[in-house]
């Protein structure tokens, strides 16, 4: 088997889906007993309150995109949909008139802020939870 190079490796990951991706990164964890997620550093409580109010403000990782309504562009809504996922046209559909209910779940922060983005963009109401 010939060795890939890492931007061989790159563009093969840019033509795979969100959830393409999002299995493989599974699979590779589970194959070499890995995490993907970044180390969280853990602080010191400092005196006083500070260290206390530190701990309470945690950095939300994982984020979950959910399409509230279509709004009027029903038809653009449904494309986009399709473009981030793996879903066949009916399936896109169904999550569509469904609404509220939710398109992308654990997304990392960039992936769904892209992902509200371009279902706006074609009309849609989003939220990120």
């Amino acid at each position: 088997m010939a060795k890939l190079t890492t931007d061989e490796l790159l563009d093969a990951f840019k033509e795979l889906t969100l959830i393409e991706l999002s299995e493989f990164v599974k699979k590779f964890e589970e194959t070499f007993e890995v995490t993907a997620a970044a180390p969280v550093a853990v602080a010191a409580p400092a005196a006083g309150g500070a260290g206390a109010a530190a701990e309470e403000v945690e950095e939300k990782d994982s984020f979950d995109v959910v399409l509230e309504a279509a709004g009027d562009k029903k038809i653009q809504v449904i494309k986009e949909v399709r473009a981030l996922t793996s879903l066949g046209l009916g399936e896109a559909k169904a999550l569509v008139d469904g609404a509220p209910s939710t398109v992308i779940e654990g997304a990392n922060k960039e992936t769904a802020d892209k992902a509200k983005a371009q279902l706006e963009e074609a009309g849609a109401t989003v939220t990120l939870k």
